[in-house]
């Protein structure tokens, strides 16, 4: 049922993609906003206690219908209730469109449009931003939402929670951005708690899907630069899938400091590093084929989680 679950909600989701504004969308948002002014009282225990709750209200309600329909054998209400789950929690075709549509504009060499919609995906500022960085940029973007919007659900629906481990990813991936990324919210205790419960829910993942990735593509280089370079960025969970995701592709992805670092000689106590040569991350500068490349990879990445998901579905089956 599980693989059969996913692969009608990417279907489905393939000919009737949810808007990233939908109503379901909105009224969590809203919700959020909510506990954050209930809660807030610039102590972590309160964006603990408001976190538990809203994950208690979202997930509980998941998992009791899905139990139920699953205890009184209506074997296809509960097909059809975690299709529905996996369709609202997956998000493989939210922002494709930006991607696509930046894709066209840089083969027909409309750059000004290109970092228009950058922009406008990202929020940005991307004036005079040149070709390889919007490339980069958009790369990246994919990569990580690409972990989060559809890997991430799908480790977490295979787990023992079923439907409410996916509701529980997605929730605790936006809370985790809510509560700490807006303005008035950074550097402040109240969304601690979600950051570092999302950075545990989502350890495992990250792993797994980089390492699809290097199964995927080119193994060695993304092996290397994820044991390498992905501790160079200061989120590791992004530094792990895009020195993967780029070794993979053999595109350098991240800033100068974090595709670059130095070589420590074996004495390196006591020399001076100040002139040592910067080991570079393997791999070539992004360009519009990288774009391409992209797709490739997310596509093959997609393709290898089915087969695996297909073959422990078989053998559960069988067992």
């Amino acid at each position: 049922m599980t693989f059969l679950s996913i692969l009608c909600a990417l279907l489905i989701e393939q000919l009737k993609p949810l808007r990233a504004d939908n109503l379901i969308y909105a009224e969590i948002k809203h919700f959020a906003l909510r506990m954050e002014g209930w809660f807030n009282a610039g102590d972590a225990a309160n964006g603990r206690l408001g976190w538990l709750i809203m994950m208690g209200v979202l997930m509980v309600p998941t998992a009791a219908l899905y139990w139920f329909l699953q205890r009184h054998n209506w074997i296809f209400a509960a097909f059809a209730w975690n299709v529905l789950i996996v369709y609202l929690t997956l998000g493989f075709r939210h922002y494709s469109h930006y991607f696509t549509s930046i894709q066209i504009a840089l083969s027909a060499g409309d750059e000004a449009a290109a970092r228009n919609l950058l922009a406008e995906w990202t929020k940005l500022d991307t004036i005079g931003m040149e070709t390889t960085e919007v490339v980069r940029i958009a790369v990246e973007k994919s990569l990580v939402t690409t972990h989060r919007n559809v890997f991430g659900v799908f480790f977490w629906f295979l787990m023992p929670l079923g439907p409410a481990g996916a509701v529980m990813y997605r929730v605790s991936e936006f809370l985790a951005r809510a509560w700490n990324e807006p303005e008035h919210m950074r550097n402040e205790a109240f969304g601690q708690f979600a950051a570092r419960a999302f950075y545990w829910i989502d350890w495992v993942p990250v792993r797994l899907t980089a390492a699809a990735f290097a199964v995927v593509g080119n193994f060695e280089d993304a092996i290397y630069a994820w044991r390498n370079f992905a501790h160079r960025w200061s989120d590791e969970a992004r530094g792990i899938i895009l020195a993967a995701g780029g070794g993979a592709m053999g595109v350098r992805l991240g800033t100068p400091n974090e595709n670059a670092s130095k070589v420590l000689p074996p004495d390196a106590a006591t020399v001076d590093l100040s002139d040592a040569e910067p080991e570079i991350m393997p791999g070539e500068e992004p360009n519009v084929r990288a774009l391409q490349s992209t797709v490739g990879l997310v596509w093959r990445a997609l393709l290898l989680w089915m087969l695996l998901l297909l073959l422990l579905s078989g053998a559960v089956w069988l067992g």
